[in-house]
């Protein structure tokens, strides 16, 4: 896998300050959609999106020795206030359990943040392979789940149809990248993981098999610890797995699996 990575680029049609308009994930690419309540299941808050804060990002003085506020041009970074309110939205990946371990009784489930960290280091340890650039797989692999830091974790055995839980996230993107003020790193974010969800690039059909790997994985490691038979995991991936790595690692899982005897 490469080094190199990516910066996408989109234009709004103004420039745009604190509380500017933004260009959000559905205006990049998904078609139109009639705006919803965000789901209840999740924190209905709203937050501000901010930048990375600098020396410089609180004042600027100029020649005649007045100080004024920076402007926000959209560039790479948004405010300070912006990135925090963001990070803090984000604290909801980190204590929301994942739900198919949740309704299985394992005892202390991994979080949304748990599965998405290790899937990360995934990318981070894959083997080179030509054409994919591995900082998109990691970048790709931390935001895949993003959208449940507001919709949470919505699975098969809940009901809901394919496109109303995808037009739930993306409606839940949109106002994550907002907060975030529309800028550089905003868009990025909503273009990984729209290319996730499509499966539309090589490092896209990765990191679905990282994620594959991982919930397996974690299957193992809670069958191990608390003698529990979570082969229903197991078959719910078998065959879905579309690279190399991805085959090899889940091969492995399974080797590892029956030595133990489950």
């Amino acid at each position: 896998m490469g080094s190199a990575s990516r910066v996408l680029l989109c234009k709004s049609s103004s420039s745009l300050v604190f509380f500017g308009p933004a260009v959000s994930c559905s205006q990049l690419r998904f078609k139109s959609f009639s705006p919803s309540p965000i789901n209840p299941r999740v924190h209905n808050q709203h937050h501000r999106m901010a930048t990375e804060a600098s020396p410089s990002s609180s004042s600027v003085t100029n020649g005649d020795n007045n100080v004024h506020p920076p402007a926000n041009d959209g560039a790479a970074s948004p405010p300070a206030a912006s990135a925090i309110d963001f990070l803090s939205l984000c604290h909801n990946l980190k204590k929301t359990k994942r739900a198919g371990w949740v309704k299985r009784d394992i005892k202390n489930p991994e979080s949304i943040g748990d599965h998405m960290y290790r899937m990360g280091l995934m990318a981070l340890i894959a083997p080179d392979i030509p054409g994919i650039d591995r900082d998109k797989c990691i970048k790709m692999a931390i935001v895949h789940d993003i959208a449940e830091a507001i919709v949470g974790d919505i699975t098969p055995s809940d009901g809901v149809p394919k496109a109303e839980k995808s037009r739930q996230e993306q409606e839940a993107l949109d106002h994550m990248c907002k907060l975030l003020g529309g800028g550089l790193r905003a868009q990025e974010i909503c273009q990984l993981w729209m290319e996730y969800e499509e499966n539309s690039s090589p490092e896209a059909k990765i990191v679905k098999d990282f994620d594959k790997v991982e919930m397996i994985l974690q299957a193992l490691e809670y069958e191990n610890e608390q003698e529990r038979d979570l082969d229903e995991f197991f078959q719910s991936t078998a065959g879905k797995f579309q690279t190399e790595v991805g085959k090899a690692w889940a091969l492995e899982i399974a080797s590892r699996r029956r030595r133990k005897g489950h």
